[in-house]
C-alpha cells in the first residue's frame, strides 16, 4: 500500500483551508477597551479544560498535569471536564458551542482536529472554523500490546497467526490514534483483524487484560503501567524511533513491518471569538505549563516530548496533520461513517 498516494481535498475543504490564516489573523490587536480590560484580568475565576476522552487517559493525564501548574501560577482552579465518547465530538462541539472567552479550553488530539473529518461524513463542528488555536502541547509514540498470557513474544508470531487465521484476532481502539495505528498495521502487514471500538484506550485496556479482545495500539502513558505490572506484553513501538520507556522493544518497522511510523499529538483550543489578549495569555501559561515539574514527570514517564507552538504554526500544523490523516484513512479503504 502506497501512502504517498496523491490525497485531493474536496473545493469546500480548500476553501476552508485558505480560510485559517484568516482565522488566525483575526486573533490581531483588539479595539474595544472593554475586551482589553477583560483580557487584563485574565483569569479572573476557575478555567474549565475539556477532554475528550476518559479519566486516566493520556489526554487527561496531561490536562490534570498543565491544570495544576496554571492552578500554581494563577490561583484560579483548573477544573477537568472529561467528555469521552464519538471520538471526541462530545467534547468538540461542547467547547464550540462555549462562550469564547478563556474559560472552556479543549486539551485534545489529532483525533478531533485532524483525523475525524475524514472518518465521519458530518460532524457536529468544524475544526478549522469553530476554534481558535492556542499552541501544541506534546507528542508522542504507541505501543502494541497483547495480553501476558497471549502466546505471541513478537510482532512475527501474531502476524503469522493472524496470515493463517483471518479475522480470527481482534484489536481494540479508544481514538483515532489507536484505530488508524491498527488500520495501518492491518494494511502494511497484510493481515485481516477484526476493529472493535471503544470510547477510550482505557476502557479498550479493561477488556484486553480480560481477554475480550487480543490485541490493541495504544499511546504509552495508558499501556505503560499494565507493562510494568507484567499484565500487558509490549511487542512494538510505533514511531520509527524507539521509545526511551522501552529502549528494548522494537519499533514495528524494525519487527519487520517495513515503512510503519504512526505517532500522535496533543494540542490546546478554545472557541473562535475568543480575544486576542486571552489567547496570548493562555499560550503563555499553557507554555510555561509544559515545562512544569508536574508536565515533565507526566512526559517522561510516557516517553512523550513537549512541544509548543504559537497559534500560527499550531493552525498550520493542524493543515498538515489533517492532509496527512486523509492519506493514511485513505489508504486504510476506510469509509466516512
Amino acid at each position: 500500500m502506497n501512502y504517498t498516494a496523491t490525497y485531493s481535498l474536496t473545493h469546500s475543504a480548500r476553501r476552508r483551508v485558505l480560510a485559517t490564516a484568516a482565522a488566525v489573523l483575526a486573533l490581531g490587536p483588539l479595539h474595544s477597551s472593554v475586551a482589553w480590560a477583560q483580557s487584563a484580568a485574565y483569569p479572573a475565576k476557575a478555567i474549565t479544560f475539556i477532554v475528550p476522552f476518559a479519566a486516566g487517559s493520556a489526554t487527561d493525564q496531561l490536562a490534570r498535569a498543565l491544570g495544576q501548574s496554571i492552578t500554581s501560577h494563577t490561583k484560579q482552579a483548573v477544573v477537568i471536564d472529561n467528555k469521552a465518547g464519538a471520538s471526541g465530538m462530545i467534547a468538540a462541539s461542547a467547547v464550540a458551542k462555549a462562550p469564547a472567552d478563556g474559560y472552556s479550553v479543549l486539551i485534545t488530539t489529532n483525533t478531533t482536529h485532524a483525523a475525524n473529518e475524514h472518518l465521519y461524513k458530518k460532524l457536529s463542528y468544524d475544526p478549522v472554523k469553530d476554534f481558535a488555536p492556542i499552541t501544541g502541547l506534546g507528542k508522542g509514540g504507541q505501543v502494541l500490546v497483547v495480553n501476558a498470557s497471549a502466546p505471541y513474544k513478537s510482532v512475527g508470531e501474531l502476524l503469522a497467526f493472524a496470515k493463517m487465521n483471518p479475522g480470527k484476532l481482534s484489536f481494540a481502539s479508544g481514538s483515532s490514534s489507536s484505530r488508524m495505528a491498527g488500520e495501518m498495521l492491518k494494511q502494511l502487514a497484510g493481515v485481516d483483524i477484526l476493529h472493535v471500538p471503544y470510547k477510550s484506550n482505557p476502557l479498550a485496556i479493561t477488556d484486553l487484560l480480560g481477554g475480550q479482545i487480543n490485541m490493541m495500539i495504544t499511546d504509552t502513558s495508558t499501556g505503560m503501567p499494565q507493562i510494568k505490572a507484567g499484565k500487558l506484553r509490549a511487542l512494538a513501538y510505533s514511531t520509527h524511533k524507539r521509545s526511551t520507556q522501552l529502549p528494548d522493544i522494537p519499533t514495528l518497522d524494525e519487527a519487520g513491518v517495513k515503512g510503519y511510523d504512526m505517532g500522535y499529538w496533543f494540542a490546546a483550543y478554545v472557541p473562535a471569538g475568543t480575544p486576542a489578549p486571552v489567547v496570548a495569555r493562555l499560550n503563555e501559561l499553557l507554555g510555561a505549563a509544559t515545562k512544569s515539574a508536574t508536565a515533565k514527570s507526566f512526559f517522561d514517564n510516557a516517553g512523550l516530548e513537549a512541544w509548543t507552538t504559537t497559534p500560527d504554526e499550531l493552525a498550520k500544523f493542524q493543515l498538515a496533520e489533517t492532509l496527512k490523516w486523509g492519506k493514511v484513512i485513505k489508504a486504510a479503504g476506510i469509509e466516512a461513517e
